[in-house]
């Protein structure tokens, strides 16, 4: 069989991004976080991300909003193309710093050099990350971009210039800032105050940081002109649609599987399956502890490349607190319908001395399925022979099989 270098695995790569996106953008007015404020029909976080995947191949971290970590991986898959694998989401801290602090901890073992990058420099070209790349592949410790200040600078007292600036000493700060991954981590370790951004950190534990080319278009979206001015240039330089469009990426269905364990001892009646079983003992967990839906969740989101469970449904999102199955299979179809797919088939079978699924297994699988857009739901059970936890009526487990097709 002849080599096929499209079916290799993609390797690990030595280059990371991370890509800080959890600012609120007050001064922008636009009522949700920043980075996903749209510039034209695709966001900040979008366009900043194809810049970054046209660029060098490098892990990518996003560090989103508490809350909105499943539409940041939602943004990233949807033009990440063959570089999914290497993509995540970590949820960001309270201040830039600890959020720069949550990237650095989802770091790959491989990866040497480390770029920090705002999402609300969506328009950054890929030749600025290779200019700062260059300059530590050549020995510095850190790089940034920057351009020259063209201004005329006073120094101000109240209402009085009280000083003129030599402005030849001076350069207006961009990202990406790239750093040796052990100084970067180092430099965070020793911090004991808040920084403006990481090249005055690392500089405050003893290292120089070299100054590259930056670029016009690398300009920070802060207020309302500066969203005005990057719709001007998206306008004239559209995404296109490689970056833009999943599903013409990915021309064949995908499978993947899943799996799910609780264990008896919550409060209230059973409900597994989509189902409510009187006289059931309840299964633990954040939500209604039901296993089988579940396992389909995870499956389906391993095969669209969405993540998994925790990501969208974990316990730092209260509002899937006591939810039941058709809420979760229903945003999970909306994940995968916004992601560029749809779900073929799903089979699960779940291992458990009871609930008897037998008596009721046709009515469950009426409402996974309509819970899922009509797609065909298959379940089947087994007791295990008394062996293992669900032998010993401990608890419930399921295991999901999931085909979704691009639509």
């Amino acid at each position: 069989m002849p080599f096929d270098a499209a079916q290799q695995p993609t390797p690990v790569p030595r280059i990371a991004v991370i890509v800080v996106a959890a600012g609120s953008g007050t001064r922008l007015g636009a009522g949700v976080p920043k980075a996903f404020v749209g510039i034209d029909e695709h966001s900040m976080l979008r366009h900043a991300l194809a810049r970054i995947y046209d660029g060098p191949q490098a892990q990518v971290v996003i560090v989103a909003p508490a809350g909105r970590e499943g539409d940041a991986l939602t943004e990233a898959l949807a033009g990440a193309g063959a570089r999914r694998d290497l993509v995540s989401v970590v949820t960001g801290g309270a201040s830039r710093q600890a959020s720069v602090a949550a990237g650095l901890d989802a770091l790959w073992g491989d990866v040497e050099i480390v770029l920090v990058h705002d999402a609300a420099r969506a328009l950054t070209p890929p030749a600025v990350f290779e200019r700062v790349i260059a300059a530590v592949d050549d020995g510095a410790s850190g790089a940034i971009p920057a351009l020259p200040v063209i201004d005329t600078i006073k120094r101000v007292e109240a209402e009085r210039i009280v000083a003129a600036v030599d402005r030849s000493e001076l350069s207006a700060a961009q990202t990406p800032q790239g750093f040796r991954r052990d100084i970067l981590l180092a430099a965070y370790r020793s911090a004991d105050h808040e920084f403006t951004d990481d090249a005055a950190l690392v500089a405050a534990a003893g290292h120089s940081v070299t100054v590259v080319e930056g670029d016009a278009l690398a300009f920070k979206i802060t207020t309302a002109d500066d969203l005005e001015r990057a719709r001007a240039v998206v306008s004239r330089h559209p995404l296109t649609p490689s970056m833009a469009h999943l599903e013409s990426l990915v021309p064949v269905p995908r499978v993947g599987i899943g799996t799910d364990v609780h264990g008896f001892g919550g409060a209230g009646e059973l409900w597994l399956a989509g189902l409510e079983w009187p006289g059931e003992g309840a299964l633990s967990g954040h939500s209604d502890g039901d296993a089988v839906a579940h396992a389909i969740v995870d499956a389906l989101l391993s095969a669209a490349g969405l993540g998994d469970i925790g990501t969208h449904f974990g316990t730092d999102h209260p509002e899937y607190a006591g939810a039941h199955a058709d809420v979760f299979l229903s945003r999970t179809l909306g994940l995968l319908g916004e992601a560029g797919w749809r779900v073929g088939n799903v089979a699960v079978q779940v291992q458990a001395n009871r609930p008897r699924l037998a008596a009721r297994r046709t009515e469950a699988e009426a409402v996974l399925s309509a819970a899922l857009g009509g797609a065909p739901v298959s379940l089947s059970a087994t007791t295990t022979d008394g062996l293992g936890f669900a032998g010993r009526g401990e608890g419930v487990s399921a295991f999901a099989m999931a085909i979704v097709v691009p639509v």
